[in-house]
């Protein structure tokens, strides 16, 4: 049986193992990693921060985070594959009530981008 994510050594867990399902994945690893050249050891402990903060209110975060994804060459694609990826994610780690908030916070976070980014035409 699985158990839920619990803390911050469970949030470090779920990046690690999210992003490197993200650097296997042919649509979203040439974003990350072709386009946008992320410095993994920046950007890995900047999500351990931001999901702490989404989860468990620690504001270990301190940031915007749509500002930096407007100019990404993304589609409606890639914002579901990130989401499926992410679910797939927990689904494969953990369960319960804070596993189930993780994945809607996922999806609802995801969906504002969208919009956002198709209100401000960044959305290819």
């Amino acid at each position: 049986m699985k158990k839920d994510i619990e803390g911050e050594e469970d949030i470090k867990f779920l990046v690690d193992k999210f992003y490197e399902d993200v650097n296997q994945d042919d649509l979203l690893s040439p974003v990350f990693n072709g386009y946008a050249h992320v410095d993994w050891s920046h950007h890995l402990p900047v999500m351990y921060n931001f999901w702490s903060t989404v989860l468990f209110g620690s504001m270990m975060y301190k940031g915007q985070p749509f500002p930096k994804h407007m100019h990404l060459p993304i589609e409606r694609s890639h914002f579901t594959r990130w989401v499926s990826l992410f679910t797939h994610t927990i689904d494969t780690l953990f369960e319960g009530p804070k596993a189930e908030e993780a994945k809607q916070k996922a999806a609802s976070i995801a969906h504002v981008f969208q919009l956002k980014m198709e209100m401000n035409g960044c959305l290819k």
